[in-house]
């Protein structure tokens, strides 16, 4: 009987999950939210960031406070094997990865066997862009791990696909002149795809670039694991979650995540009155920005954002800038301090059509800019969050990726979901100019029609009995189990 009690009081006990995202601003952004979703489903956390990234994060957010609200909640570091003054830029993306793969498995693995981490540890959520040493030690320690992909169902369908691709010879891409050739081997968009929409990590003229191998590599591993989170939502990548399916079954689309959570958050009746806090990793936000925007006519401004890690050359900022003063529309612009690594004079021309009309920011509170009435459009570099913000606000977009999933993602944006204009690979203050007045003016009525829509969509599955709602349900109810099981042990 003592015995029998003892086990009931264990199962009560909430199931532990470890969270590891990739560091990065827009992944950790991602695994935030969904931290405090979990959190607020009743799953203790350990949020899991490298020393470097969480130290940036202390700086610009207060996660500390915002995550004191759930008891169950804990962060801890642990070292990326790099030194303090290394850049930890984009470009040596790799070489943070294998620093990691060397030297954070193994202290990784020591903090899961001591119970460092917690002597509970029932489940492990890792950051699919970097999973091999992770769900190695998953598996070593039988420890259920899951998945989760902060880039768009239709990026990872491509990186699923590299070994189709190569085989039907849609790779390598041999010059400019090859971009606009179609690829017809990846199921569900035979009939839209190029080489320019790829993801760019699969834009190789060399089948031995080591990015190629490594992409199809980390994608391939979430066959290993018990199962796939990706932030986004049936009704918008419906047909390419199915195919996902075909290798992952236990695919769990729960986004969008920000408009997830924030209605969790509405409906809970202890956190309904605390706002999200800004979880921006590298710069400082500027809200001032926001009571400009208060004294703006409705939808008649223009949002620009190429992300945190978008740089631009000095023709390039001269093109968008043109392009925007000629529009003759008003416009919000970050530029971020390190975003154009040329010093670049600006003509007096500009600065006076932008004192008039614009206004510049270095970083800005995206989702409340997105979400103004005085808001009508967006020139994004398209990532993935970006872009599911911009759906949920049913804000129509002009797409000017740079790198990753964005090229996809812009192309589905333009082609696909008919929420916006896919101006990849060119940059002209003529196409400016015309893209925005297409956009804000000549085609408005056709945007909104579509943008309403499938913000209504996206609302829709975040709510009571929505796809996500319900998935997000199934994902808390095999953490939980799993929780069972560990405990049963």
């Amino acid at each position: 009987m003592e015995n029998q009690l003892k086990s009931e009081v264990q199962q009560e006990r909430p199931p532990r999950v470890v969270i590891f995202p990739l560091p990065a601003q827009g992944h950790v952004n991602s695994m935030l939210k969904l931290a405090e979703l979990l959190s607020l489903a009743g799953i203790n956390v350990t949020f899991l960031n490298t020393d470097h990234l969480h130290n940036l994060l202390l700086r610009h957010a207060d996660v500390e406070t915002q995550f004191a609200a759930y008891p169950g909640f804990e962060f801890k570091t642990i070292s990326d094997g790099l030194p303090d003054d290394h850049s930890r830029s984009t470009d040596s993306v790799m070489e943070v990865l294998n620093s990691m793969n060397v030297t954070t498995k193994p202290v990784l693995k020591e903090m899961l066997v001591s119970g460092v981490l917690s002597n509970s540890v029932t489940c492990i959520i890792v950051d699919g862009a970097f999973t091999g040493f992770a769900t190695d030690l998953a598996i070593e320690l039988d420890i259920p791990i899951i998945h989760f992909r902060t880039v768009s169902a239709c990026c990872i369908w491509n990186h699923f696909c590299v070994d189709r691709i190569i085989e039907a010879g849609g790779l390598p891409i041999r010059g400019k002149e090859d971009m606009d050739r179609e690829i017809t081997s990846v199921p569900g968009m035979e009939c839209f795809l190029r080489c320019r929409d790829l993801p760019s990590f699969i834009q190789v003229s060399d089948l031995s670039d080591p990015k190629l191998d490594q992409i199809a590599r980390t994608t391939n591993q979430s066959c290993r694991a018990n199962g796939l989170i990706l932030n986004t939502f049936e009704d918008l990548e419906g047909p390419i979650l199915f195919h996902i399916r075909t290798l992952c079954p236990k695919t769990y689309a729960i986004g969008p995540l920000h408009a997830h959570l924030k209605l969790k958050l509405a409906n809970n009746k202890t956190d309904s009155k605390r706002p999200v806090s800004s979880t921006s990793i590298l710069f400082e936000v500027d809200t001032n920005c926001l009571n400009w925007l208060d004294s703006q006519p409705p939808k008649s401004v223009i949002y620009v954002s190429f992300g945190s890690i978008t740089t631009l050359t000095r023709n390039a900022l001269m093109e968008f800038w043109h392009g925007l003063v000629n529009s003759n529309k008003r416009f919000l612009w970050v530029l971020r301090p390190d975003m154009v690594a040329e010093d670049t004079e600006v003509p007096a021309e500009l600065m006076a059509a932008t004192r008039e009309r614009g206004y510049m920011v270095g970083w800005a509170p995206q989702e409340e800019v997105l979400g103004h009435h005085a808001v009508g459009g967006f020139l994004t570099h398209s990532g993935w969050n970006s872009t599911l913000e911009s759906i949920v606000a049913g804000v129509p977009m002009i797409c000017w990726p740079y790198f990753a999933d964005q090229p996809i993602n812009s192309r589905y944006v333009g082609e696909v979901w008919k929420l916006g204009i896919d101006m990849k690979d060119v940059c002209d203050r003529k196409i400016v100019e015309k893209m925005i007045n297409d956009l804000m003016v000549e085609r408005r009525e056709e945007f909104e029609r579509s943008t309403v829509e499938m913000a209504r969509l996206a609302t829709e599955s975040v709510s009571l009995g929505g796809s996500s709602y319900r998935n997000f349900d199934q994902l808390v109810d095999y953490i939980r189990q799993t929780g069972r099981k560990n405990l049963a042990k």
